[in-house]
Order: structure tokens, then C-alpha cells, then sequence
């Protein structure tokens, strides 16, 4: 008897532990809702924590930011990224949300660059250009994912020579931290065994306010600038580089992104709002304020830093209202922003442009910090 109360005993705790509920993140994610197999390897989700209590989610898949979890003014955590629950939404979508970017972030006119005489083709995805490595681009591969600690991620990549037209194989390697002063580092590593043009990015969406499904008109925007690259019709570079000063380009002193984003300018229209390329006042200094972004309602600031000589302010212009995200919240049109360290758009073409050639022995590095505030 003692024996047969002693197996129910095992068998009834089995099945409790089997009908245990999967713990969630802080952000509200499943772990469990991030694993399939995409080309034969392996996806899952790394959660980074802390010692302020902070927590990124992050999923190998195309090396995506999924989830930030910051305290706004009251003490309370706010998911600041857009993106999904589940790796299928990820799989079924075609945007960027949180994702590593490349071969060449933004831009290249036509698809077409030359380098040491020879000419080459990229995919035109967008507009007859290429757009962020084309469409299958680095945001939808799979990296191999190694979580070095509780606050750090490394993910590798190797693009191989001719991939959406590139030469070279590039050797990538990208690592999120979480510090303890509340900022998520990205740092990128590349090598080639030929010249190549690399310009890595990451394609986050922000919104800083707590209230899902709203939009960024009332965050506030500053960007270290007096010169920005204006485009054409068709969002590429003109070769200009003019002064901000007298225009709704000038954003060095804090603005309330909706103030002038429906004007008439004509850089505004051309781009539906903001999606341009600020040249940094920055220097290439790391430790230098490159822009800095603050939702009213919250109190919470995103401050942004890095050694690139640009960086691309975008304010979902493209959003069309019908994404539907995580815990099933609407994202509008203009619900987030993103602000995108890097060179210059269409630099391969735009001689006057800072270089984005890298060539065999030499090391591409590349550090973008974005760092939460908050202001009570």
C-alpha cells in the first residue's frame, strides 16, 4: 500500500510539474514562442538583465531587438521597442523591427556601385534602389547566438562573398550589453577577404510614452547637427550637405516632433516627415551627445551615442496603421521613431561622402549606445 501511495504521489507531481506555466519575461514574452528552425538552424529568444532592473529581449533572428523594458518617471516598466510576440510574426512580416542591418544600411542609388573598377548589382527593393541589404538582408537571417553573461549577447554572421550581389565574405560579429547605467551597447566587428563596402545598423522602433498604439508627434527631438544630407524625390542624397539653421531641419535644440513635421518644406515632403541623414557634430566621439529623444508622458529619454558620422532620424512615416504588434496593440502611423547610427546613405556613389570601404587586413567597428534617462 505504502509503495502504491508512494507512485501516485511521483505520478501526481510529474504531471504538476508538466502543467507548470511557462514564466514569462518581464516584458510579457514566451520564451517557448521564439523557437523554430528557419534554413535548418535554430531561433530562440536571450534575455538580458541588470542590476537596475532592466531587461532586453533579443531573438538570433535577423539579430532583432524585441523588447526593452525601462522605468518611466513613476517608477514604472515601460516596453520603449515595438516589434511581436512570436517568432511566426516576425517570419510572416517584412519589416525591420529591432533588426541588424546590411550589408549597407539605407540607400544605394540604383543598386549600383563600382569599386576598384569593377561594377557591381545589388537588388533593387526599393524604388529601383537597394534598401538595407536588399530583401533578404541581414534583418532576416539567422545569426548564431552565444549569451556571454547576464548583460551580454554575441551573434556571429558570415556573409558570404557574392550575397545579394556584395563581394567579399564578411566575418560579422555584433554584441548587445545591458549596462548597469540603463543603455543597451551595440557593438559591430567585420573583416573581409575582399574589398567590400560595409555600413551596419540597427533598425529599432521606439516609442518612449508607455501608451501602446499611440504615436511620437509629442516626444520631443534633438539631434548634434548643423548639416544634413537633403534627397531627392526618390530618397536619395543629393551630394548637398547645407545648413540646418533657418529650416524645420534644425532640431539642435529639443522640438516637438509633430511642431513641423506636416509642413510644406520640401525635404519634409519629399520624405512623407523626417528620413534623413544628420551629419554628427560628434566627431566620431563615443562620449559626445548624438541625438536625444523624450516622450512628455513617461519622462523617459532615449539618449543616443556612437562613433558613426551619421545618424538617420526616421519617424514612421511608412507605418500604414494596420501592423498589428505585441499583446495585440495597433501600431499607428508615426507610432515610433528610429534613429539609426551610420554613414552616409549612398556613400559608394558620393565620392565627397566619408568612405564605407573596407579591405582585407583591415577591421570595421562600429558602437552605438542607447541609453534611457529618466526625467521627473
Amino acid at each position: 500500500m505504502k509503495k502504491l501511495l508512494l507512485t501516485a504521489l511521483a505520478a501526481c507531481t510529474l504531471f504538476a510539474c508538466s502543467e507548470k506555466k511557462e514564466e514569462a519575461t518581464l516584458s510579457g514574452l514566451l520564451k517557448s514562442n521564439f523557437v523554430t528552425e528557419v534554413n535548418g538552424k535554430s531561433t530562440a529568444l536571450y534575455v538580458l538583465k541588470n542590476k537596475a532592473g532592466m531587461e532586453a529581449c533579443i531573438t538570433n533572428y535577423g539579430g532583432r531587438l524585441v523588447s526593452l523594458m525601462a522605468p518611466d518617471k513613476n517608477g514604472k516598466m515601460t516596453d520603449v521597442v515595438l516589434g511581436y510576440d512570436s517568432i511566426a510574426d516576425y517570419l510572416k512580416s517584412d519589416g525591420n523591427f529591432g533588426a541588424l542591418i546590411g550589408r549597407y544600411g539605407n540607400r544605394i542609388a540604383q543598386g549600383k556601385f563600382t569599386l576598384d573598377s569593377v561594377d557591381y548589382q545589388l537588388p533593387q527593393n526599393n524604388n529601383g534602389h537597394c534598401l538595407h541589404g536588399g530583401p533578404q538582408g541581414y534583418h532576416t537571417q539567422l545569426w548564431d547566438a552565444k549569451q556571454l553573461n547576464d548583460q551580454s549577447v554575441e551573434l556571429t554572421y558570415l556573409s558570404k562573398d557574392g550575397e545579394a550581389g556584395f563581394p567579399g565574405n564578411l566575418n560579422i560579429k555584433v554584441t548587445y550589453t545591458l549596462t548597469d547605467d540603463n543603455a543597451i551597447e551595440i557593438a559591430y566587428e567585420a573583416e573581409t577577404d575582399k574589398a567590400t563596402v560595409v555600413n551596419l545598423t540597427n533598425h529599432s522602433y521606439f516609442n518612449l510614452s508607455g501608451v501602446p498604439g499611440s504615436t511620437i508627434l509629442d516626444h520631443d527631438i534633438m539631434i548634434n547637427a548643423d548639416t544634413y544630407t537633403p534627397v531627392d524625390s526618390l530618397l536619395i542624397p543629393t551630394s548637398e550637405t547645407p545648413l540646418v539653421e533657418g529650416t524645420p531641419m534644425d532640431l539642435r535644440t529639443p522640438i516637438a516632433i509633430g511642431a513641423q513635421i506636416d509642413s510644406t518644406y520640401d525635404q519634409l515632403v519629399k520624405g512623407r516627415g523626417y528620413d534623413h541623414n544628420w551629419i554628427l557634430n560628434t566627431k566620431g566621439d563615443i562620449k559626445v551627445l548624438a541625438a536625444k529623444a523624450t516622450s512628455p508622458v513617461s519622462g523617459i529619454s532615449l539618449e543616443v551615442y556612437t562613433n558613426e558620422p551619421g545618424i538617420q532620424f526616421y519617424t514612421g512615416n511608412f507605418m500604414t496603421g494596420e501592423d498589428k504588434g505585441k499583446q495585440g496593440t495597433i501600431y499607428p502611423h508615426r507610432g515610433a521613431i528610429c534613429l539609426e547610427t551610420q554613414h552616409f546613405p549612398d556613400s559608394p556613389n558620393q565620392p565627397t561622402f566619408p568612405s564605407t570601404v573596407l579591405r582585407p587586413g583591415e577591421k570595421y567597428q562600429s558602437k552605438c549606445i542607447y541609453k534611457l534617462v529618466v526625467n521627473k
